[in-house]
């Protein structure tokens, strides 16, 4: 088991030696601490895994959907525990092996105080950079969701959906929620 040390770069196999459910992301060949997320985003993120589950089942679509905390690794100096993750029923051979290796098809990211500045910034770069389709950020102050789309290598805003109003996903067609219904 790794015990956390003061080393200026840690890795994928570092990573892999901290103890299951340990709070910590390698970011950028740092690890960085997360604290245990507030109530209100893991009711959030409750609500947003079952309508996602709901609408996969319906359709048929094959898909998996997953929650928090789940490894993705990206890279040697990259793994991550987005929020909501989806993985096409195309792509799930290639990239679920004993962990998830690969960029998910749709990644959710719930903003919170200690995550903002992660999740906006250099998570969304990583997600980016490794081709994640559609990457959605719901911000629970603002009661609002944006989705990026990932068009010629970078996102770009497609849709900004206030609170009474329906976020419309591309990647899952005929798949909206009601932002409302995230922050009742």
């Amino acid at each position: 088991m790794l015990t956390v040390e003061n080393k200026k770069r840690y890795t994928a196999d570092d990573y892999s030696l901290l103890k299951e459910s340990a709070p910590f992301q390698l970011i950028n060949f740092d690890l960085v601490i997360s604290p245990s997320p507030n109530p209100l985003h893991q009711i959030i993120s409750g609500r947003l895994f079952n309508i996602i589950s709901v609408f996969l089942e319906q359709t048929a679509n094959g898909g998996v959907v997953m929650y928090a905390p789940m490894d993705v690794k990206f890279d040697e100096g990259n793994v991550l525990q987005p929020d909501i993750l989806y993985i096409s029923s195309e792509r799930k051979a290639e990239i679920m092996k004993d962990k998830i290796e690969g960029a998910p098809d749709l990644i959710i990211e719930i903003l919170s105080p200690s995550n903002a500045y992660y999740d906006l910034r250099q998570k969304k770069d990583i997600y980016e950079k490794y081709g994640v389709k559609e990457y959605i950020i719901i911000d629970p102050i603002d009661q609002s969701a944006d989705l990026f789309l990932l068009k010629d290598g970078s996102y770009a805003l497609h849709q900004r959906a206030r609170l009474e109003q329906r976020l419309n996903s591309v990647l899952l067609p005929g798949f909206d929620i009601e932002v409302k219904n995230l922050f009742k």
